[in-house]
């Protein structure tokens, strides 16, 4: 039987009860990597975890001490970390003189600081071994202004610049810190918040030049390359995953309407 790309490894995943995190568990385990899923007591990670022989932990990111529990579990059961995917997150799309400071403190806590605690906690680990590659889920959001979502826009370029910081610092010690840039991908998140929106769907598509939102399964894609051998030396990258968005005006764009 032909090894996986991850054969062997220990990789912990927040937010790996649905949408991304759940297609990079479900691949990461395909590919033989050990996964340890960090979400919320109340998620369906236990039930994901169950279905691909992974490991769960309740894991609020919002608090430094769990995600530094959900590392140590990880340590603890199999004896070394080599991928850590700080994944987990929310959006709310509020314009900034409406949005309450509890919603903006909320965003921040989930879409930034838990990548910061990841980060820490997964830094420790991997620098003191000498390996590692570290994952974070920013957005297209993270490189652009997007009218309605400052307190996303500001978590997600913090992601990015938390991206690259780490990976000088970690450099070193041969751990590679990356991060991820999605378009619209067609997950759980996205659909609750605009699927009952007429013309959502339409909409949602046409931004992407390739005229379709992206899937869950081709971000994990991504988030395998970056976690995997292949990308040995690629560190402090701000990967697109958009559909071409990024690229600028194209199919969908005002210089196509004849």
């Amino acid at each position: 039987m032909a090894e996986g790309r991850l054969n062997g490894r220990v990789a912990v995943i927040t937010g790996g009860a649905s949408g991304i995190g759940k297609a990079t568990a479900e691949l990461f385990a395909k590919e033989g990597a050990k996964v340890v899923i960090g979400d919320l007591a109340s998620s369906a990670g236990a039930k994901v975890a169950e279905k691909i022989g992974a490991i769960f932990v309740p894991t609020d990111v919002r608090e430094s001490r769990e995600v530094d529990a959900l590392v140590r579990a990880a340590v603890d059961s199999h004896g070394r970390l080599d991928v850590m995917f700080n994944n987990a997150g929310i959006g709310l799309g509020v314009p900034l003189l409406k949005m309450s400071e509890e919603d903006y403190r909320n965003t921040i806590r989930i879409d930034l600081d838990g990548v910061y605690w990841g980060l820490r906690a997964a830094g420790r680990v991997m620098t003191q071994a000498g390996r590692g590659s570290i994952i974070n889920t920013a957005s297209v959001a993270g490189l652009i202004g997007t009218v309605g979502l400052s307190a996303y826009n500001a978590a997600k370029h913090g992601v990015v610049g938390l991206t690259r910081n780490a990976a000088l610092e970690f450099a070193p010690f041969n751990v590679r810190v990356n991060c991820i840039c999605p378009g619209v991908i067609e997950t759980p998140l996205v659909m609750n918040q605009f699927g009952t929106v007429e013309g959502a769907r339409k909409m949602l598509d046409s931004m992407h030049p390739l005229g379709r939102m992206g899937q869950p399964q081709e971000v994990a894609r991504a988030v395998l390359f970056l976690a995997s051998d292949d990308s040995s030396f690629v560190t402090g990258h701000a990967l697109a995953v958009d559909g071409g968005l990024m690229a600028g005006l194209g199919a969908g764009g005002v210089f196509n309407q004849g």
